[in-house]
């Protein structure tokens, strides 16, 4: 018999592949089997996602460094969790756009003020729908983590701690992403049922995120709240500082395309 996944030669009595790790499976993909593996992956009280959820809470340290030093088995690998979470977030921004449209109401009036602020023959972004761009929520997201992971490597390179490359920071600021919009998801999904604006919403969500990463860092580097604190204040306007700068090329473009198009 020979593993599915590597090709590597087992014994009859074998269960897990002792060249990549997978589990042999030996029954036909039916129903039961099906509902039973769907069960040990998410709904039972000792799965890997409930797990890793909870200890990214609980011990964030454990998940990340241990994944990082090697622990793969225990705890949802960092690239799952992550599309896991755009998942959600996926069926959020559908949730939205489909049952609660109402919810972007604000949004609506803020695009509306913002193409009156100038004339629209000379306005550039009057033709953008700003209830749109939720729909890009997901990409947003992964677009975020190179930044965030290069104002932690960065901010930490400076003031000499360099226990982790830029890829370990990478794995970090994943985990930490994943664990946020998983939680954002989840509570906006359940305001929004309850009735409130979106927008609303965010701000309610907005700073238990970064206090949430400061809590990360802290566990992660041990090192005390003050000096954890000037780390994250140098984390955050490196993070900041990244962004305006991509954000005011993107403005640059997107002027420069506005006034072509419109000659």
């Amino acid at each position: 018999m020979n593993c599915k996944n590597c090709n590597n030669n087992l014994r009859d009595s074998q269960k897990f592949c002792d060249e990549c790790g997978a589990k042999v499976i030996q029954n036909r993909l039916k129903p039961k089997v099906l509902a039973q593996q769907v069960n040990e992956q998410f709904l039972c009280v000792d799965n890997k996602f409930l797990r890793t959820f909870i200890d990214l809470f609980r011990t964030p340290e454990t998940v990340i460094i241990g994944y990082i030093n090697g622990t793969r088995k225990k705890y949802i690998d960092v690239i799952q969790y992550f599309a896991i979470s755009i998942t959600l977030v996926g069926f959020q921004v559908f949730l939205m756009s489909t049952f609660f449209k109402e919810s972007m109401d604000f949004g609506s009036g803020f695009a509306e003020g913002f193409n009156a602020s100038s004339a629209k023959a000379d306005n550039p972004f009057k033709d953008i729908d700003f209830n749109s761009i939720n729909n890009y929520q997901g990409l947003i997201y992964i677009l975020t983590v190179p930044f965030s992971a290069l104002g932690s490597w960065l901010a930490y390179y400076i003031i000499g701690e360099r226990s982790y490359n830029f890829t370990e920071h990478i794995v970090i600021n994943l985990y930490y992403s994943a664990q946020v919009i998983i939680v954002t998801a989840l509570l906006t999904i359940l305001f929004l049922v309850l009735g409130l604006n979106y927008f609303v919403i965010s701000s309610i969500i907005y700073i238990p995120t970064f206090a949430y990463l400061f809590y990360v860092l802290k566990r992660i580097f041990k090192t005390t709240f003050w000096e954890t604190f000037a780390r994250f204040l140098l984390v955050m306007a490196i993070y900041i500082g990244s962004f305006m700068i991509i954000g005011l090329l993107m403005l640059i473009i997107v002027i420069i395309i506005g006034v072509a198009i419109h000659k």
